[in-house]
């Protein structure tokens, strides 16, 4: 097949992990002929052009594809994007992203092009203004007219398109964001190597969270609840693994609280060492206000290890209670207090709980999972763009 993908960025994130593994998975493990269009990738989030450029895929930088709404930007990306697309003539566009998503499907609808669009994230939520939640309602509905099915990465993404109005049920279907499993089956590299080198001692027990230093990500819950955790149980440590831009301002918080000495900052890691890092922990958390289905929830329970989460999004689909991890309500610090010092304190519960884990979700999340979906949902929407005739007898 002959596919485009379009995205508003290539930063470290989930979607755009899932955006590359999906154009190198089309690509080598199916043949298919792949072109990524893509804006700028700038910012302390790091970049994966890098990536996609020594696997040798094609992809081509659209400078005016900014995240930020701007109008000029905005209608010149469009143009462009109708006329690359009409220069490439692909079997089927695939979209990521709400920028890109409303461009895209926009541009491919107006050459009479097939289109899908995945849903990461939503990029309406309670969180911020009244006007700004109506303006991408009314962007998103306006979109989803335009385009032939849209994929959530989980069921909540679908629920909450379908109660906000955007779409009917039945245009939607869930597809798991695939990732590459193994490294988080089987670190790289022994998980004592990597404690040593990050200065941690034996008995240590080590509370990961693996986001974007930014706003929603929940850093600022996780530190509010460490006093309470460290006093109760002195050997946990937290390691915040990502790059970005309250980094200073999360640092000094945690200075004025007198808790340096139990926070571990990696900056920015290339996604090939989050496995190890994972590996060499004991507690995944993730405290994060809006999120579609978070990537480490399920690498944390395939790396083994039980997770913490607040009940927001996709989050229910992993986290089950008393399963694979502890899932809370939003903002509930004493809770969140109370399931990390429950997990650190019984190594044979985060055990249960991250075996489980493993077991239910390793091959759901396979990229390879992933990929063969999406080609089925492709090859739907050409059946219905181009039913077969029936032959008369």
């Amino acid at each position: 097949m002959k596919i485009v993908h379009v995205i508003t960025r290539m930063i470290l994130g989930g979607a755009q992990e899932n955006t590359l593994l999906s154009v190198e998975g089309q690509q080598d493990d199916w043949g298919d002929d792949v072109t990524l269009i893509t804006g700028p990738s700038t910012g302390p989030e790091g970049s994966l052009l890098e990536r996609a450029a020594a696997g040798g895929r094609q992809v081509r930088l659209l400078p005016e594809l900014c995240r930020a709404v701007s109008p000029w930007n905005d209608w010149r990306s469009h143009q462009v994007l109708v006329r690359w697309l009409a220069e490439l003539g692909p079997d089927i566009v695939h979209t990521h992203s709400s920028k890109a998503g409303i461009l895209g499907r926009s541009a491919a609808w107006k050459l009479g092009l097939p289109v899908v669009h995945t849903i990461h994230g939503s990029p309406f939520h309670p969180y911020q203004s009244r006007l700004a939640n109506r303006a991408y309602r009314w962007a998103e509905g306006w979109a989803a007219r335009r385009c032939d099915r849209l994929i959530s990465v989980c069921d909540a993404m679908t629920d909450q398109y379908v109660a906000a109005g955007i779409a009917p049920r039945g245009k939607f279907v869930t597809v798991y964001s695939g990732m590459e499993v193994e490294p988080f089956l089987h670190p790289p590299r022994p998980r004592d190597v990597v404690r040593r080198e990050l200065g941690l001692g034996p008995g240590e027990v080590v509370v990961a969270k693996v986001a974007r230093l930014f706003e929603l990500k929940g850093h600022d819950d996780v530190i509010a609840a460490a006093p309470q955790v460290i006093a109760a149980n002195p050997q946990v440590r937290f390691l915040f693994i990502g790059d970005g831009i309250l980094q200073s301002t999360l640092q000094q918080q945690i200075a004025r609280l007198g808790l340096t000495p139990y926070f571990l900052f990696t900056g920015l890691v290339p996604p090939q060492r989050v496995p190890e890092l994972l590996g060499a922990s004991d507690i995944v958390v993730h405290a994060s206000l809006r999120e579609g289905l978070a990537r480490v929830l399920p690498q944390g329970l395939i790396a083994g290890k039980p997770v913490v989460s607040y009940d927001i999004d996709g989050a229910r689909e992993v986290v089950i209670p008393g399963a694979t991890g502890c899932l809370l309500n939003p903002r509930d610090i004493p809770a969140l207090v109370s399931a990390l010092l429950e997990l650190a304190g019984d190594t044979p519960l985060r055990d249960r709980l991250g075996s489980e884990g493993r077991r239910r979700f390793t091959d759901q999340f396979r990229t390879q999972t992933m990929t063969r979906r999406l080609r089925e949902i492709y090859h739907e929407v050409l059946r219905q763009r181009n039913p077969p005739t029936r032959v008369q007898a």
